[in-house]
């Protein structure tokens, strides 16, 4: 880690990963008030850079009233990335994208540059073994409240990483996940996930969409379905869908919503 700065109570960072070869844009925000005995609920946010201000001022804003937003003072992390738009592009397809042998592209992609994708696995590695390390570390945190959130591509890795290592995190918010990369084949991990045991404890995903974003709509009412079909105690699913938006639209919409689902 590299170059501290402090603003009120967010913390920014440099944090170099050995597991990626790369070196992220870390934020933190921490509350003012002491932690309670348990710690600080943790949200891992990613793509932080567009997102962290977001989860950060639900927080500030909400959790004064915390009885009726359901939201209480907690710790958020953005994990961002560095460089142009076309860099931060190049990273999001590698590191949001389970490894395949093939892969299958729609055809809005015709024309189009394809990126290296794949490194899902590395990803969640860092965040396992190298970030959270660190905030627990450094952090009073609650390691029963612990959100990963994630939209479009990092939606499609929240959903993966939950079928992968569910026993990492105990909420899981995925906004308009690509369930549409490689032919879907998030059905497919999905599938698998529910044939294994399930050894770990209660875990929660929500998934959330805008109604106006067309087959996206349609994904993750399948998924949501073919989810639902098999939940037990070990895994609750929840589906939203907001009405009247559109993939870009979406997030700031639903992150009261999203803040709150760690709390119902």
């Amino acid at each position: 880690m590299t170059a501290k700065v402090w603003l009120e109570d967010t913390e920014f960072w440099e944090m170099k990963s050995n597991i990626m070869d790369y070196t992220y844009d870390i934020k933190v925000s921490i509350p003012k008030e002491e932690a309670p005995e348990e710690g600080f609920p943790v949200y891992y946010m990613l793509d932080g850079n567009w997102y962290f201000h977001f989860g950060r001022d639900v927080v500030r804003l909400q959790s004064g009233n915390g009885p009726k937003t359901l939201i209480s003072p907690a710790i958020v992390v953005g994990i961002g990335h560095k460089g142009t738009k076309e860099d931060v592009g190049k990273r999001r397809f590698y590191e949001f994208t389970p490894f395949a042998q093939t892969y299958k592209y729609p055809e809005r992609f015709k024309g189009t540059q394809i990126w290296d994708h794949g490194g899902a696995e590395k990803l969640l590695a860092f965040i396992e073994r190298e970030l959270m390390p660190v905030i627990n570390e450094k952090y009073a945190i609650n390691q029963e409240k612990q959100t990963l959130f994630g939209h479009s591509l990092s939606g499609l890795f929240v959903v993966w990483a939950l079928f992968k290592r569910p026993e990492l995190f105990p909420y899981y918010v995925a906004v308009s996940p690509s369930i549409w990369w490689n032919e879907h084949e998030l059905f497919m991990h999905a599938d698998q996930y529910f044939q294994k045991a399930m050894p770990h404890a209660h875990r929660k995903l929500l998934m959330m969409v805008g109604s106006e974003e067309d087959f996206m709509v349609d994904d993750a009412k399948q998924l949501y379905a073919n989810m639902s079909e098999h939940q037990t105690e070990q895994l609750e699913v929840e589906l939203y869908i907001a009405e009247g938006e559109n993939h870009a639209s979406v997030v700031p919409t639903i992150m009261s919503r999203a803040f709150r689902f760690m709390n119902k």
